[in-house]
């Protein structure tokens, strides 16, 4: 087992990506501790955790709030005794267009998916450095390194992330703590079924060379990878799992007709 006798914190564990993320470390042989402000789903994942016969635990945690990521850490070790992995999955969007995007949209984005995740990361690096040991793995997006209409505050967010997981790649390593993102495409979630429609469906399709959207598996598998051994040697990396968005450029049809992909 991968995570074998591991404590990992997943953020966001109520649902998506955050809920198949814990479900899979527990699997992996790591104990979870699930943290969100939706009870009612944390309770969801830790049942369905425990009745596969691992460990779970949840604390309510809303991850602007330093003082929540704190205590989130300390519930961490006092129920486990360590903390060796953080996964920095809480996050939100709002789709605006640039001269629309109000400052209170554009704030409230920014405090979630960016300062909740340096809140997060933070709180756990203090606690890791004193075993000089520790897995950090954020959630980045396709949107911070390739813009987006409508997506000012959320591209500009996960643009941030990807930087702040390198400062802290920086700062930790020699440490003993690997700081890396998953960088996620088109995922099919829960939330992602009711926000994008058809036409956005299809346009993202259009560009993507494996032509359809990733799976909540899909990205729980490559932040198993960070969080093991087998990426002991990567930190402030950024790997995209988004069936190739990221690398498309021009192609070609089946016809031989150049097909632009942006």
């Amino acid at each position: 087992m991968r995570l074998k006798d591991r404590v990992a914190v997943v953020t966001g564990a109520a649902s998506g990506i955050g809920q198949g993320i814990a479900t899979l470390f527990a699997e992996s042989g790591a104990k979870i501790v699930a943290a969100d402000k939706n009870i009612l789903g944390l309770s969801e994942t830790v049942d369905q955790i425990i009745k596969q016969g691992h460990q779970s635990v949840s604390i309510e945690t809303d991850v602007i709030k330093p003082g929540d990521a704190t205590r989130m850490i300390e519930f961490a070790k006092a129920t486990y005794g360590q903390v060796d992995i953080l996964v920095n999955v809480a996050g939100t969007g709002q789709r605006h267009s640039f001269l629309d995007a109000t400052p209170e949209e554009f704030d409230r984005v920014m405090k979630v998916n960016l300062y909740g995740t340096f809140y997060c990361t933070q709180a756990a690096g203090r606690e890791m450095v004193k075993n000089k040991y520790g897995r950090i793995i954020n959630i980045a997006s396709i949107a911070g390194l390739r813009a987006g209409s409508g997506r000012t505050a959320y591209g500009t967010s996960k643009a941030a992330v990807i930087g702040l997981t390198r400062q802290a790649a920086l700062e930790l390593g020699p440490q003993g703590v690997n700081v890396n993102a998953v960088g996620p495409g088109p995922v099919d979630t829960p939330l992602t079924r009711v926000t994008h429609n058809e036409e956005t469906r299809e346009g993202y399709k259009k560009y993507i060379p494996l032509k359809r959207y990733g799976t909540i598996e899909e990205i729980a598998d490559a932040a198993l990878f960070l969080a093991g051994e087998a990426a002991s040697y990567m930190n402030g990396h950024i790997l995209f799992c988004d069936g190739g968005y990221i690398s498309a450029g021009i192609g070609t049809d089946f016809g031989g007709n150049i097909a632009p992909n942006h």
